[in-house]
């Protein structure tokens, strides 16, 4: 039975309404439910549901109705609470914060308007990309990142150099900056000492030793452990010495690598006795027997510490730093047996091969992949190699690949002494020493039931200031049975002497230095700044980066980054090819400038075939790249069908099928003669259509006249009652608009209409009754004043009043004019095109003009009038794509609070978060089109294709859903994106046209 409720003057959205009957119809006891206005066209929808009752009938357009059909009539009660409870909490509960992150790096400066720094720790593939964007805007960049080709390295190091910036890495595994801890890095007191470390672990290293000495560490610049090659030439690390010789606050520079080349060493150690302030140095696998001017060379990372902290202090530094082993050799049980080293720092791993190595005379120190010692049973691991850590966390973050090796190890009975490091710190495990502890318990309790005698001796790399608790570390480990020791260097001399000997440290000489100097060079703003303020931060990548900057004094926000296009690495070649071109700026900024300042105005309605002269005899227009009757969809032939039968050219539907599916129908897209179409975009001759001129350029554009909502012809509807209307149109609306059109001199202006009635609460897709009720305001007084029958005026009057989307078409017209005129800027990558045809998806380029580029068109999601669900969607339709091309529509949701529900549940924020998205694509706010509720933001404009390929944003579209059978007419509405495929289609096709290699 049918119950019916009018709630009467109590206007509501329809999308409102359309969520509204989503919600209530699945209560208990609906059998089916329909709450809209009571305008005649929402009737004919109550009537196709079955629920046009009596009552209903009745309603005024202001008129709420709801019908309910129900074998309950209590149920009609529930249903009107659970209405009056939705109405009354429509707004969205979401919270609200600071902003915090991120999309792209437009958005940098906007929202940390003094960041200085890339801290970047993307995949190696993407890393030099992310390197460059950090360069071009202006950033140092900190690259935690690792696999960057050399090449590449060496390229952008030089390029930042050129622009006074710093690029430090790639696998560039710590860092200090202002006392900042970066990545994985350990918390030091502050000091005067400053380093420059081509080594991420020997940083970490001897921080943490000369924290535990009394002294302070202001800055701590990794370079990354190739900087030092013969390929980078020591880039960054001459840089960032020139730099730290410039900053006061540091009295002392520590310079920290692994064995370089020796003709950059050369020139570095050059630099370094020119630097003016007392330098000490570790080349790692190198055994220096003497100091030389202010430059002191270290053996181990140990005695590099403890220098510096003596020049720290003004006190004198040593001859010799090792003294007497507090441990004696004295286990013969271990005589004959092997070190083995399980290190998940490859700098500490390096260190304890080149000190057992050379204590122990080995006769080969050849390594292997993942090995820093393999001979005569002796084996230094560094599990930090890629070999083990392809697919899988770094052993500093996952300790299973140690732990297996532990037992392994632990098992072998050649094996007498087992050297660990722990390293804590920021990015570490949480807990590294309570992970390893039970399995150091377990295996040296096994060896004692075996009556073996098993050492495990290893260091904590880390202070007291780190976050997992330097000392509960020590003790949970020296309680499972570990020797741990104050040093790498310290445990492997106690290794050593349980072997029967020790590191053989000779004393230093202190020469002068005779050689020459170098001049200093200026030190750029961007490393005074890098070095004398806390950093400020764009994280790109792992975002537990972001703590220990914020925590520490600096600022961070995060990228949400993702691959650029997908990860393709042809069409990253092409998008970087792209952006080093400096003519594609301009020739976009003409094209956009051109979409911009156009100047349509309604000049004129006439038939059809008095603008289009392509469309004389039996051919039909229709929406979207070219296509055949075959492949048409329901609504589309539906309407090929009602055309045929308004041309006359048939008298029913059987002879208007047999007509089309012959051929004698020539079909032509619309935006092949100036025109658009919507939903099925069908027009023929005697079609009237609007004739917008575009004062910019004198371009003119065509679109049929819009016929209201319900089944109408563009919907694929084409009853009698459809083609009446038609007839209507052609003898009375057309006629009457055209007269009154060229009635204002110039034609009426619809930039002013545009522009207010985005302020009214329109987007010109889905939402058009401000622009419509603007343009009823403009014509009305006109068509009084025609000549003209009266009651030719009332109907025209009442349509127009009846018709909330009417301004749709002009904008349509609107925006066809806007395109055209700025696609005689033949150049760039500015989408000048967005149509479907219910098959393909198909845009244009400004660069490529009139080619197409097609994807197989989406399927629109959205809300349904009831006895309608989203299996009855027909793929997306339309030529109305072009209102998202000139940056309405889908593309200013935020503008059109009312179509917001469209988005989502969550409403206007998911409408804010849709069109920053989309402004994420485009090249320009439009400031003619301001939006009240984007803080008076304008509307997006100048879709690029480098931007939606790049970012994998593709623009959202709002529209109406047809039924996907012909004839039944419109049954919904929604959102659709614009599938990806073209995008990336033209892109491919614009680089092969200005000859880019795309292979």
């Amino acid at each position: 039975m049918l119950y019916t409720v009018l709630k009467e003057n109590s206007y509501q959205d329809s999308i409102n309404l359309m969520l509204l009957t989503n919600h209530i119809s699945t209560m208990k006891g609906v059998d089916k439910v329909q709450v809209m206005m009571g305008t005649d066209a929402n009737k004919d929808i109550f009537n196709t549901a079955g629920l046009l009752s009596k009552e209903a009938e009745t309603a005024k357009p202001s008129d709420m109705v709801v019908v309910v059909d129900s074998n309950d009539e209590v149920v009609v009660k529930e249903v009107m609470e659970a209405i009056d409870k939705f109405l009354a909490d429509l707004s969205v509960k979401k919270d609200s914060g600071v902003q915090q992150s991120v999309k792209n790096w437009q958005q940098v400066k906007e929202v940390m308007s003094d960041v200085n720094m890339a801290l970047i720790s993307v995949p190696g593939i993407y890393a030099a990309l992310e390197i460059e964007n950090a360069i071009d805007n202006g950033l140092h960049a900190f690259v935690f990142s690792d696999n960057v080709p050399k090449d590449e390295e060496v390229r952008l190091k030089k390029k930042a150099h050129e622009k006074g910036l710093l690029v430090m890495g790639p696998d560039c595994g710590t860092g200090i900056v202002s006392n900042v801890p970066l990545a994985f890095t350990n918390v030091v007191r502050s000091g005067n000492i400053g380093i420059v470390g081509a080594s991420g672990t020997g940083i970490q290293e001897v921080s943490t030793i000369i924290e535990k000495l009394g002294g302070g560490v202001i800055h701590a610049i990794g370079t990354g452990g190739r900087d030092l090659s013969t390929e980078v030439g020591a880039i960054t690390t001459k840089d960032a010495l020139t730099g730290l010789a410039h900053h006061e606050t540091t009295d002392v520079i520590v310079v920290v690598s692994k064995p370089p080349a020796k003709e950059v060493k050369d020139d570095v150690v050059k630099l370094l006795h020119s630097l003016g302030k007392p330098v000490v140095a570790i080349f790692l696998g190198e055994k220096p027997e003497y100091h030389e001017g202010n430059v002191y060379f270290a053996h181990t990372l140990e005695e590099c510490a403890k220098i510096a902290v003596d020049l720290a202090k003004g006190e004198k530094v040593k001859t010799n730093y090792q003294n007497k082993s507090d441990i004696q050799p004295k286990d013969d049980e271990i005589s004959g047996k092997t070190v083995k080293g399980l290190y998940s720092g490859g700098t500490l791993a390096y260190e304890a091969a080149m000190l057992v190595s050379e204590a122990l005379k080995l006769s080969s120190s050849t390594k292997e992949e993942g090995y820093m010692l393999k001979t005569d049973g002796f084996e230094i691991m560094d599990l930090g190699d890629d070999i083990y850590t392809q697919g899988k966390p770094h052993p500093m973050i996952d300790p299973s690949v140690r732990i297996e090796k532990l037992r392994e190890f632990g098992a072998d009975p050649k094996t007498g002494v087992i050297l660990l490091d722990v390293v804590l710190g920021y990015g570490a495990h949480e807990d590294m020493a309570g992970q390893l502890a039970p399995v150091i318990k377990e295996i040296l309790k096994k060896a004692e039931s075996e009556k073996r005698k098993l050492y495990i001796i290893g260091t904590v790399c880390g202070t007291k200031g780190d976050p997992q608790n330097y000392e509960k570390s020590q003790k949970v480990l020296e309680q499972a049975g570990m020797l741990v020791k104050e040093s790498n260097t310290s445990a492997l001399r106690t290794a050593l002497n349980l072997m029967g000997t020790d590191i053989d440290e000779t004393d230093k000489e202190f020469k002068e230095y005779k050689g020459e100097k170098k001049s200093l060079t200026e030190v750029s703003e961007a490393i005074k700044d890098l070095l004398l303020t806390k950093p400020r931060v764009i994280n790109i990548g792992v975002g537990g980066f972001t703590e220990p900057v914020r925590q520490y004094g600096g600022k961070c926000v995060q990228f949400e980054w993702k691959p650029i296009a997908g990860g393709n690495q042809k069409l990253i070649k092409i998008l970087q090819q792209l952006k080093n071109l400096e003519t594609l700026e301009k020739e976009n900024n003409l094209v956009v400038e051109a979409m911009k300042n156009a100047a349509p105005y309604l000049i004129d309605v006439v038939p059809a075939y008095t603008v289009i002269p392509e469309i004389n005899g039996k051919v039909l227009l229709h929406a979207g790249p070219p296509i055949t009757y075959a492949e048409m969809t329901g609504p589309m032939q539906g309407s090929c069908i009602g055309a045929a039968l308004f041309e006359g050219w048939v008298e029913n539907e059987e002879e208007a099928r047999k007509l089309l599916e012959t051929g004698e129908v020539k079909f032509i897209p619309c935006h092949h003669v100036k025109a658009v179409g919507p939903m099925g975009g069908i027009t023929s001759a005697n079609m009237p259509v609007l004739v917008v001129e575009n004062r910019l350029t004198g371009n003119r554009s065509y679109c049929t006249l819009n016929e209201g909502i319900g089944k109408v012809l563009r919907f694929g509807a084409y009853s009698e009652e459809v083609v009446n209307r038609l007839q209507w149109m052609k003898d009375v609306l057309g006629p009457v608009l055209g007269q009154a059109a060229k009635q204002v001199q110039g034609g009426i202006n619809l930039n002013v209409i545009i522009a207010k009635a985005i302020t009214m609460g329109d987007e010109f897709h889905q939402r058009n009754i401000a622009a419509s009720l603007l343009f009823l305001k403009e014509v009305t007084p006109i068509i009084v004043t025609l000549d003209i029958d009266d009651k030719k005026k009332k109907d025209v009057i009442q349509f127009l009043a009846n018709t909330d989307q009417f301004f749709l078409n002009i904008m349509m017209a609107t925006g066809k004019a806007v395109v055209d005129g700025a696609r005689v800027n033949k150049a760039g990558t500015i989408v000048t095109t967005m149509t479907r045809n219910g098959k393909d998806f198909g845009i244009r380029i400004s660069g490529l003009g009139d080619e197409w580029f097609t994807a197989p068109v989406n399927t629109p999601k959205g809300l349904f009038f009831t006895g309608f669900t989203q299996d009855d969607a027909n793929p997306d339709i339309g030529d109305s794509a072009i209102t998202e091309t000139v940056g309405v529509g889908g593309m200013t949701m935020i503008a059109a609070p009312g179509v917001t529900r469209f988005v989502g549940a969550g409403g206007f924020k998911d409408a804010l978060k849709v069109s920053d998205e989309m402004s994420e694509i485009c090249t320009i706010h439009n400031p003619n089109f301001a939006i009240p509720t984007w803080d008076f933001k304008g509307a997006p404009l100048g879709i690029d294709i480098r931007k939606v390929v790049e970012t994998g944003i593709t623009p959202v579209i709002n529209t109406g859903i047809a039924h996907k059978n012909a004839g039944v007419g419109q049954v919904g509405a929604g959102t659709v994106r614009a599938p990806l495929a073209c995008f990336e289609k033209a892109l491919v096709a614009y680089a092969k046209h200005i000859g880019l290699d795309v292979e």
